[in-house]
């Protein structure tokens, strides 16, 4: 992470938690009261947090006993520590982060109950942890896709596909907005009746984590609207978001290049087959935006 200071502390709920790593919250719970696999943060209220440190041990704790090992000698081995072999091989096996199956397979649980609280509980933890783009490439995307994938081929499901992304969209949001003078780095705006905001949530929060400024117009941006803010606002970058070319052929990007001192970018599958003029940056990923917005605001 650069220039957006050190992420918060991430502190996992037992709740979360037992989601995120596949097991129940009685086998954490007996983990903790049977062999000392404690969390090292009680609340106020004596809730039970775990910290990253934590997790680590308890990742390794699931590595073994699903290796087959008995839980107490495992627990034993977690405690005292492993040797050099042993860490490698954790790490090999993906105990050194949580996993990406993992984290998608606690989300799809949450997902199916629509139980939204637990899903912005993993959401968060996984945004302090590993940051916004790694999250949403690995976990919060991937999921997505498969519920509204779902969704279109059952013609049922939709609504865990939108409880789902408002738990997204939460955590997402929860992301500090930097303290930063000057001007405006990026605009963000969906083309003219597009209704897919998340993409621009995500990229908003990310350019948040690097100290980035920016402000989201979010759907349905009038082509007028979008000049008028732009005039306004006069921002380094605008990215216009457009997941089908009949959406994306409304956005005046010839305008926006005639009158302004501002780079315009597109990013969305509406845009693949939709031409644009010279000067304007076509965006594949959020790794890809995320370096545009803030390459064009280094000194």
């Amino acid at each position: 992470m650069t220039d957006g200071g050190v992420p918060p502390r991430a502190e996992w709920t037992p709740r979360a938690l037992a989601a995120m790593l596949g097991i129940s919250p009685t086998t954490l719970r007996t983990w903790d009261q049977r062999y000392g696999l404690s969390p090292s943060i009680r609340t106020k209220g004596n809730h039970r947090r775990y910290t990253a440190a934590d997790v680590e041990l308890l990742r390794r704790m699931v590595v073994m006993t699903a290796g087959g090992l008995a839980p107490a000698a495992a627990a034993a081995m977690v405690l005292r520590g492993a040797a050099p072999t042993e860490v490698a091989a954790d790490r090999r096996a993906g105990i050194g982060r949580v996993s990406a199956g993992s984290a998608r397979r606690g989300f799809a649980r949450a997902a199916r109950r629509l139980d939204e609280p637990l899903m912005r509980e993993l959401a968060l933890g996984l945004i302090a942890e590993h940051g916004v783009v790694d999250a949403w490439r690995q976990v919060f995307q991937p999921i997505l896709v498969d519920l509204g994938r779902k969704a279109a081929e059952r013609g049922r499901g939709v609504e865990v596909e939108h409880v789902t992304g408002a738990g997204i969209v939460h955590a997402l949001r929860g992301v500090p907005y930097p303290e930063r003078e000057g001007r405006l780095t990026a605009l963000l705006a969906c083309a003219p009746d597009e209704q897919h905001t998340l993409p621009l949530e995500a990229l908003a929060a990310a350019l948040s984590e690097r100290g980035r400024t920016w402000r989201n117009l979010g759907a349905r941006v009038p082509p007028q609207a979008l000049v008028d803010a732009v005039d306004k606002l006069r921002p380094t970058v605008v990215v216009v978001w457009a997941h089908r070319a009949e959406l994306a052929r409304r956005v005046p990007l010839a305008l926006l290049l005639e009158r302004f001192d501002t780079l315009p970018a597109v990013a969305g599958g509406g845009w693949q087959s939709t031409p644009v003029p010279p000067g304007v940056r076509r965006l594949g990923s959020l790794p890809e935006a995320v370096r545009l917005v803030v390459a064009s605001t280094e000194p």
